[in-house]
This record gives C-alpha cells, sequence and structure tokens, in this order.
C-alpha cells in the first residue's frame, strides 16, 4: 500500500508513517500541502479506503474493511512468501559478521555480531538478493603466539579442547604483562609464526586453529547460522603487506619510525600503523588485503562488515586508505556497528576477570529455561529466542542489557512472548476443521490491521539495516493476538471459517518475521 500511495502522489521521496490505530492505517504528512494530497489520495485510491482526512498537517489513511480482509487472506495464501519481492534479484551480495578469533574461546561480543549478521543476511535475502556469509578470524599475530607460549608452559603438545586454548591464552596474556622473558619470548614466537618454517610450532598452530573452528562451528549450528566463507589472518597477510607496500611506493601511506602509517591527518579518520616496525601487517593491513581476497573469491554489488562499535574508527580508516587504493571496492562497503551485551547485574570486563565466553552463556540461559521446558529440544529452542530476541530488540549500535528473568518471561517483550503467541495459533488450527460457521465481523479485528503492515515493515527493516524494526512490529503483531485470541471464540463460532483465515494469517505473518530474525519456532512451549 506504500507504494501506492507515493504513485498516486507522484512522490517517491514522502515520509509514510503508521499513525496510532485511532488515526487510521496510515499517515502522510502535508503541511500546507495536506488538503491538496488528500483530494489526491480519495481520488486515486479509490474504493481501497475507507476514509483520508487531515488532522494537524498529517493525511490519515483508513483502509477499507474489503482491502484489509483481501491482505489478509493474501498472508494466509502466500505461506513462507508472504513478505518477500523480487526487488533485488540478480544482486550480489557479501555479509562478514561473528570474527572470532582462533586461540580464543568465543565471548558474547561475537555472539552479538553473529546474531545480527544472520538476521540481516536473511532480511537482504528476502528481497531476492543472493547472498554470501563470511567470517574473518585472526589466526596469527600477538594473541595467537601467547596462546601457543601458554600451551608450550603447560606442556601440551596435542591440544583437545576449545577451554584449553582459552587457559593457555590467559596465561599466556598475564605473563606477557608481568614478565620481560615472557613477553620476548612471545615476540619471538610470533616472529616465527609468520616464518612459517618451525614444523612443530605450525602443527601445534594448525591443530589449535581447528579445535578453535570446530567450537565455533558448534555454537553457530545452535544459533543457526554458517558460513559460506572462513576467511582467516593468515589467508591475508602475503596480500596486505604487498598492497600496503604498493601503496607507500604511491603515497597512500608514509614511513614513520620504520614503521609503515596511513596519515588520517586532515582526512576526518585516525593515522594507523598499517606495517610495524618489525615488518609484520597489522589488523588494518589485513583487512586492505581481505578486501582484495574477497572480491577474488566472491564478486559482489556490495560488501557488509559487521563488528562491534568500538571498532567504528578504525574501520573509517581502513576504507579511507581502501578507497585510495581500490575506490570501487571501498565505495561499495559499508560498516555496521553493534553495540555491548552486559549482564542486568553489571557490565562484563576482561581486566577484571570475569568475561563471559559465548558458550558459557548459551549454556547457562538453556539451564534456565529447562526449569519451565523440560524437553532440551525446546529448552534450547526457547533459550535461543530469548537471547536473539533481547539482542535485536535494540537499534543499530545500542548496548544490550541482558535480564535472564525477563527474557525468559511469557508476559510480553521477549522471545518466549512471540514464540508462545504462534504456538497458540498453530493450536487452534490443529484444531479447526468440521461444521465452520461462514459468517464474517462487521470490521475487521485490530490484528488484521497490524498483519497488513507486515512486508512494508520488512522492507523499512532492510532499508535501515534494523532488525529492530521488525522486533517491534512481532511485539505489536502478538499483543493484537493475544488480545484476540482471549476474546474471541474461533472453533465453533458463526464466523469460524474467518476467524481460522486470521489465524492462520497471523501464524504465517509470525512464523516468517521470527524467521528473517532466525528465532526458533517450538511446536510446543
Amino acid at each position: 500500500m506504500e507504494e501506492r500511495i507515493r504513485e498516486v502522489l507522484g512522490k517517491n521521496d514522502i515520509t509514510i508513517r503508521r499513525p496510532l490505530p485511532a488515526f487510521g492505517d496510515y499517515a502522510v504528512f502535508g503541511g500546507a500541502e495536506a488538503e491538496a494530497l488528500a483530494s489526491q489520495l480519495r481520488e486515486g485510491l479509490g474504493a481501497t479506503v475507507e476514509k483520508v482526512e487531515v488532522v494537524h498537517g498529517f493525511v490519515n489513511i483508513t483502509i477499507s474493511r474489503e482491502a484489509v480482509t483481501l491482505a489478509v487472506a493474501e498472508a494466509a495464501a502466500q505461506g513462507s512468501e508472504w513478505g518477500k519481492n523480487d526487488k533485488e534479484a540478480g544482486k550480489r551480495v557479501m555479509v562478514e559478521y561473528s570474527n572470532p578469533n582462533a586461540f580464543k574461546e568465543m565471548h558474547i561480543g561475537h555472539l552479538v555480531g553473529s546474531i545480527i549478521g544472520e538476521s540481516l543476511s536473511r532480511l537482504i535475502e528476502s528481497e531476492g538478493a543472493t547472498v554470501m556469509r563470511d567470517t574473518f578470524g585472526g589466526d596469527v599475530g600477538p594473541n595467537v603466539a601467547k596462546a601457543l607460549w601458554g600451551l608450550k608452559e603447560a606442556g601440551i603438545t596435542t591440544p583437545t579442547k576449545a577451554e584449553e586454548l582459552g587457559a593457555a591464552y590467559a596465561a599466556g596474556a598475564k605473563a606477557y604483562e608481568e614478565s620481560e622473558e615472557a613477553r620476548a619470548e612471545i615476540d619471538a614466537l610470533n616472529q616465527a609464526l609468520y616464518a612459517g618454517t618451525d614444523s612443530a610450532l605450525m602443527g601445534l598452530w594448525r591443530t589449535g586453529r581447528e579445535i578453535s573452528m570446530e567450537e565455533f562451528r558448534r555454537i553457530w549450528r545452535i544459533l543457526g547460522t554458517h558460513f559460506d566463507f572462513e576467511f582467516f589472518d593468515s589467508d591475508t597477510i602475503e596480500s596486505g603487506l604487498r598492497l600496503v607496500r604498493d601503496g607507500l611506493e604511491k603515497g597512500v601511506f608514509e614511513k614513520s619510525d620504520g614503521a609503515v602509517i596511513y596519515n588520517g591527518e586532515g582526512k576526518g579518520v585516525h593515522t594507523m600503523v598499517f606495517i610495524t616496525s618489525h615488518d609484520t601487517p597489522t589488523y588494518e593491513a589485513k583487512d586492505i588485503g581481505l578486501a582484495f581476497l574477497r572480491e577474488e573469491r566472491y564478486s559482489s554489488d556490495q560488501v557488509i562488515i559487521i563488528t562491534g562499535n568500538e571498532q567504528t574508527g578504525r574501520f573509517k580508516t581502513v576504507l579511507a586508505a581502501l578507497g585510495e587504493l581500490a575506490p570501487l571496492l571501498a565505495k561499495k562497503t559499508a560498516h555496521i556497528a553493534t553495540g555491548f551485551l552486559k549482564l542486568s547485574e553489571g557490565k562484563m570486563s576482561s581486566r577484571e576477570g570475569n568475561v563471559i565466553t559465548a558458550s558459557e552463556f548459551i549454556r547457562s540461559v538453556i539451564e534456565k529455561a529447562s526449569e519451565k521446558n523440560p524437553d532440551p529440544l525446546i529448552a534450547e529452542q526457547v533459550a535461543v529466542g530469548a537471547i536473539k530476541y533481547m539482542v535485536l530488540r535494540q537499534s543499530p549500535g545500542s548496548d544490550i542489557i541482558f535480564d535472564p528473568e525477563k527474557s525468559l518471561s511469557l508476559e510480553g517483550d521477549s522471545g518466549p512472548y512471540l514464540q508462545y503467541a504462534l504456538v497458540r495459533a498453530k493450536k487452534i488450527l490443529t484444531y479447526a476443521g468440521g461444521e465452520a460457521g461462514t459468517g464474517e465481523p462487521d470490521t475487521p479485528y485490530a490484528v488484521e490491521r497490524v498483519i497488513l503492515h507486515y512486508p512494508e515493515v520488512v522492507a523499512r527493516a532492510i532499508a535501515e539495516r534494523a532488525p529492530s524494526v521488525l522486533v517491534t512490529y512481532l511485539i505489536e503483531l502478538a499483543s493484537e493476538w493475544n488480545s484476540f485470541y482471549a476474546t474471541e471464540q474461533v472453533l465453533g463460532s458463526p464466523e469460524e471459517v474467518y476467524k481460522q483465515r486470521v489465524a492462520r494469517a497471523f501464524a504465517t505473518t509470525m512464523t516468517n518475521g521470527l524467521t528473517l530474525l532466525r528465532i526458533p519456532t517450538p511446536e510446543r512451549m
């Protein structure tokens, strides 16, 4: 309907919003032109509108009963296709997210990126684009050297568990700060890693990396995400060094105290080192190498990189440098920042030694969900839904406060609240049948007027790169459905056929919305 309104008005740049229910289904700000716009809409929309009126400069539009009924029937009939379109058919998009580093346990910051990245990927796919997912993890550098040093100190020549790697890294990081001798040994290990000539060291490195990746893949499976490409720092060292050195000759970079830097002065970005004085690449040089490697592996129309907002400044510098080296690559690349996940009892800080790993966090929420859901599968689905909802409900870049009690509540503003609303609808549809009444209500139910907005809400969530737009809508949808469920008899009522269609349209809409958010849909709760 929004597209139809724009078509009638002949304006693509107007803002169309949903007013409070008492004011109709759509609102367009017209200001001094409001009356003229209202006349255009009355004539152009015809029988699809019940009324068009001007209130304080806004043109409020109420859709006719027949048009609402038709939209709900379409939602019920289209199934998984409801809300999808082919606007971006043929477009190729690469989305990078999660990005945990080998030899360290995945922490909850990576969990946030994983959840948002998968949802954005699905939203973009819903408009017909082909999306490839990639993750970029650190597998060389000082942090890896610290873990390898910790393994050696512990006498572990063949690690078997991710927890061993995490403990080794923690020991190495502590020693690096407290011991000059350990610092020198770790720095030497780092140089040896880049050289790649110590066969025993490289064997330990390969084993540790694969153990890390298997654990990451296990967590990704729980979250319902996957990656078409798993890139590593080690894949980008040579190309990153070569590209930065080429840029040095062209004047993009410059020398400073033996290092190669990008001078951001006067360019609105930070000055950062790309090659250290030890002739090793920094993360920034590796990002440059990755940009070219990614294009080589999968040439795309757009690249979206999702990381924590603490990296916003760094990516501005990387993209500024990339813009001078390869303008087209930089132009099609966008960085989306995510906020921090904190527990309701306080901020988690690695300096205080109480950083929570992704695995531990997920496990704790599953245990809490098990108190009311003894079936292990249902408990996991409810827990994952609770976690994802609390992450996705926040606007892009905002911090997330996770309260275990509130996140698992069935009373509203939670993932389980959405899941339970869908379970109720499915239960009604399971028992539907028999001698059904064919009457119709005089006016549409409130839930129907919410359902008809679903495709437009999805489009807005995509345009704003904000799954929170869809989350907010689904909470409203679930609330209206629960009101309908509480006050209306469906089975055996004079309007049973009509109400079944409403229930089916709601179930379709909620299922499709949760699918885009990658929130599980339990069969029972």
